[in-house]
């Protein structure tokens, strides 16, 4: 991280958690966007003044692409410039999904020239106002004092401009929730989503679990889905407040997401099927304060590094520990990260404000990972970790999510469902195109290799109804009276015109990343490729007779109980035992539906 940016916005969060430098900037709300862009085509000059420091303060060059504007000031504008600035303004929330960050009191070329009172408040009256315009909201973040040659005090505002796409009911972040067994992942969930600290033997977490036994062994073993909103000035919404997962749709603007993953390593296999099947955004990695790094910690931030997953931290039960155990843990956490394997550079957030610089930080680059420490039983810091969450834009820009909704309709069946008086309901992510109630889609393969034909009754997100959905959005489709026997998971939903292939053989550029022995042909392994899990044989590796732990190879795969539909250039992961791998797909032998019996031996 840039040690300037640190200075000015960063206060105590600095790299390894080092001491504030810098003066002190008042975090003002919950909201927001980042705060640095990268560099610029075109640069306007500017000012040439002397300033009272030896190297005045400033940020990097504004972008022309992005969501973050700066502005030196706003103050009364002509006609003419403020429709300009209004359509500046949708450019800036077009490229941020449904965010924006302003930046008032800053030349184009990232000087901070800051404004007097007057003119400051002037300027934010103008955005007001081209928020208006435009129906969005604006909040502002903080603002802080700059000594640039003047006598009078000069400041700078950020300010957060929130406005829910007209093509989208709301914005939408997906969050994987990672880390070993008993770490407090559930219950960190409940107190979160249901607005009531935990009485420190579990009662918050009791909502989230599915099963009997999860309840009796307080372990989760299967995949849920939470979520926590925030209306469009950053206020937290969440069950307290309202009694439905519909009321909390509606009165949010912005959607947190969490997908509860099994920490037992009994569970990895489920715990690897949530990292690659729903596509999520970002993932949080929980660390109990008084074990630190133990169980399947390592080994779901190695998954998370692998499927590359940004990933923030989140040390829990500090009420637990003396506050040397809790710095312990963290100078374990930021030496892990620091390793060769990671290159990560860690974040230490203690105030507000870190957590504004924090989620624009990791926002702009894979390698920033912000450390919260907190408490789910006393609600130590469990603000910051709201605030984070609140101003964490899209991690995906607005033209690769344009780009995917041109493509053909491709949807992911990852959970299959019987609802009464509804019937047949399958869940899963929509990977590319549009879906709408009432397309005529085809599901498949079947066992056979055939695709079948099949209708859209109808959509919903996050327990609301929906028309429309897009691509990168995860929902459940009700299918009528389709017979759920003929579904599995790992099956896609697609458009008819996209005439699917589907295979049971393919190849793959592979790294061993551990074995006991040698990795040889016919070695079984269950292989994840997307929402795709099956036992698959390695038929031959190319140019070498076998593998050792750490070597690389070209193999040759076969599935062994029936053909799949995988896609040239996607992520795979594979395992058996102790056995790891990762690589990506290099070729698939498409077979056609008659033949796929005998492809697979049959």
């Amino acid at each position: 991280m840039d040690s300037r940016v640190s200075e000015l916005f960063g206060g105590c969060c600095r790299p390894g958690g080092g001491p504030a430098v810098g003066g002190t900037l008042k975090a003002r709300g919950a909201g927001g966007s980042s705060s640095c862009g990268g560099p610029k085509g075109k640069k306007k000059n500017g000012r040439n003044r002397g300033s009272k420091a030896n190297n005045p303060p400033y940020l990097p060059p504004e972008a022309e692409d992005g969501n973050i504007e700066y502005k030196l000031k706003l103050v009364n504008p002509s006609q003419y410039r403020f429709e300009h600035l209004v359509t500046q303004m949708k450019w800036r929330l077009q490229e941020g999904r449904g965010e924006a960050v302003y930046q008032i009191g800053v030349e184009d070329n990232g000087l901070l020239v800051g404004l007097a009172e007057e003119e400051m408040r002037a300027s934010l009256k103008t955005l007001h106002r081209m928020a208006e315009k435009v129906g969005a909201d604006i909040t502002v973040l903080r603002e802080r004092e700059v000594d640039y040659d003047s006598d009078m005090p000069r400041k700078i505002t950020e300010v957060l401009v929130r406005k829910v796409p007209d093509n989208q009911q709301f914005l939408d972040l997906r969050v994987a929730v990672l880390g070993n067994v008993d770490s407090g992942k559930s219950t960190l969930l409940g107190v979160l989503t249901q607005g009531e600290l935990d009485n420190g033997r579990g009662r918050a977490r009791l909502n989230l679990f599915r099963h009997l036994h999860e309840i009796q062994s307080g372990r989760t073993s299967s995949i849920s889905f939470e979520i926590l909103g925030f209306n469009s000035k950053g206020e937290v919404v969440n069950y307290s407040d309202s009694r439905t997962a519909e009321e909390i749709c509606e009165s949010s603007s912005k959607m947190i997401t969490f997908i509860d993953l099994a920490g037992h390593h009994k569970y990895l296999h489920t715990t690897i099927f949530g990292l690659t099947s729903y596509c999520p955004d970002c993932a949080l990695l929980l660390v109990s304060a008084n074990t630190g790094i133990a169980g399947t910690t390592r080994e779901h931030l190695g998954l998370a590094l692998a499927l590359k997953v940004p990933f923030f931290i989140v040390v829990s039960k500090v009420d637990l520990c003396a506050k040397t155990t809790v710095e312990r843990t963290v100078r374990q956490l930021e030496r892990v990260l620091k390793q060769p394997g990671c290159h990560k550079v860690p974040m230490l957030v203690t105030s507000e404000d870190d957590a504004v610089t924090a989620a624009q930080q990791f926002a702009q680059s894979p390698n920033v990972t912000p450390i919260f420490t907190l408490s789910s039983v006393s609600g130590e810091s469990l603000d910051l970790l709201k605030v984070f969450l609140n101003i964490l834009p899209p991690l995906t820009n607005s033209k690769e999510q344009e780009e995917l909704m041109q493509q053909l309709t491709e949807f992911q069946v990852d959970e299959i469902y019987t609802v009464p008086e509804v019937g047949t309901v399958v869940g899963g992510t929509l990977s590319s195109g549009i879906c709408r109630e009432g397309d005529q889609l085809v599901v498949g393969p079947t066992d056979d290799g055939r695709f079948l034909e099949l209708r859209v009754c109808s959509i919903q997100r996050n327990r609301s109804a929906c028309r429309v959905l897009r691509a990168g959005q995860a929902a459940t489709l009700a299918l009528g009276d389709f017979d759920r026997a003929l579904l599995r998971k790992g099956m896609v939903m697609v458009s008819p015109e996209m005439n699917p292939t589907i295979c049971s053989v393919f190849e793959a550029e592979i790294v061993l990343l551990f074995h006991a022995t040698t990795f040889r042909r016919g070695f079984q392994v269950t292989v994840h490729v997307g929402n795709v899990r099956q036992t698959a044989v390695v038929e031959k590796i190319h140019a070498k007779d076998k593998l050792r732990t750490g070597e690389k190879a070209v193999v040759r795969f076969r599935f062994l109980k029936h053909p799949e539909y995988l896609k040239v250039g996607a992520k795979l992961l594979f395992r058996e035992g102790v056995t790891k791998g990762i690589g990506h797909v290099t070729d698939v032998q498409a077979i056609a539906a008659g033949e796929a019996q005998a492809s697979m031996g049959f």
